[in-house]
């Protein structure tokens, strides 16, 4: 079970989802790693989310993209070309024979460990690739969602570079504890001077007069749908900035909302208890105006980014 933007039903068909694991075809209660895989063993790894939407991806070229520059970052060795990663993503669909509703689970370790050891020279093979597709639709909350504003903070680059998407997610996993412990569904993370930097789980954006904010990009994963709701604003001459911005800012937002792979746009009604919307105004109807404006525009530009096996 999940919550929050990433709630959803459970479906039965992915009791027999066969997993991709290093290019092999594998039942699902069958698809296991060893205990000194890099993931396992200390989080060194790179992922993706992926959505299959009428047989097509959405943007998974910039998914791939970031994917490999985050496998650069690590000094990865031995990755397969992005050609072959693109048609083992495809040869698992099809194997399950997945048109639609999928959202797919795309990881790549450094790969089988000698012995317990941080040193990746003691890395025995190549990267280990698994792709898990499931039967997912994102569970969207009417009400919209509550976020807490954690006190875990996104570290700098110096410390752990918050734009590679890794493995290694703890300080996310205890901002979205504290959230959860907050009787919230996700957890608004800020960055080293205070100012706002993206939640836990999802990107985070305001809308003030008509402009919609999110944070600078420095203290965040380089999000895909971050990027595609970017690009719709400003295809529709709406005004877009990635700028610092306070809490004081978030409290008195005419809307807000949180984007991902998964659920796309998800509204957010409350930050830290207060009730978003108009502060002179009306209450805010959920999802408000630009929302749906912008569920709409970013649903367009989904289908016109889609890829296929051989795009």
């Amino acid at each position: 079970m999940s919550y929050g933007a990433h709630a959803y039903d459970a479906d039965s068909r992915n009791a027999d989802v066969l997993i991709s694991l290093n290019g092999e075809m594998v039942p699902r209660e069958k698809a296991v790693v060893s205990v000194f895989d890099s993931n396992f063993m200390l989080g060194d790894g790179v992922w993706e989310g992926l959505r299959l939407k009428a047989g097509r991806i959405p943007f998974l070229t910039r998914h791939l993209e970031r994917l490999y520059g985050g496998a650069r970052v690590l000094d990865f060795e031995k990755m397969i070309a992005p050609a072959e990663m693109r048609a083992r993503i495809f040869d698992c669909l099809d194997a399950n024979d997945m048109r639609d509703g999928v959202h797919i689970r795309l990881m790549v370790s450094r790969g089988i460990r000698a012995t317990p050891y941080q040193d990746p020279r003691v890395c025995v093979t190549p990267p280990t690739v698994v792709i898990i597709p499931e039967y997912k639709a994102a569970k969207v909350d009417q009400r919209g969602l509550s976020l807490f504003t954690s006190t875990v903070r996104r570290t700098a680059p110096d410390a752990q570079d918050q734009k590679l998407n890794s493995h290694s997610k703890l300080n996310c996993i205890q901002a979205c504890i504290q959230a959860a412990k907050a009787g919230a569904d996700e957890a608004l993370m800020l960055d080293p001077s205070g100012a706002v930097a993206t939640c836990n789980s999802t990107h985070f954006f305001i809308v003030r007069e008509g402009e919609i904010w999110t944070s600078t990009g420095m203290y965040c994963l380089s999000g895909v749908t971050r990027r595609a709701v970017l690009d719709c604003a400003r295809e529709a001459g709406i005004a877009a900035h990635q700028k610092p911005f306070s809490l004081h800012d978030v409290y008195t937002a005419d809307e807000a909302f949180v984007t991902g792979t998964f659920a796309g746009l998800s509204p957010v009604r409350e930050v830290d208890g207060r009730r978003l919307g108009p502060v002179l105004g009306a209450p805010l109807e959920i999802p408000g105006p630009m929302v749906r404006r912008m569920r709409a525009l970013y649903a367009d530009l989904q289908t016109r980014a889609s890829e296929g096996r051989d795009d």
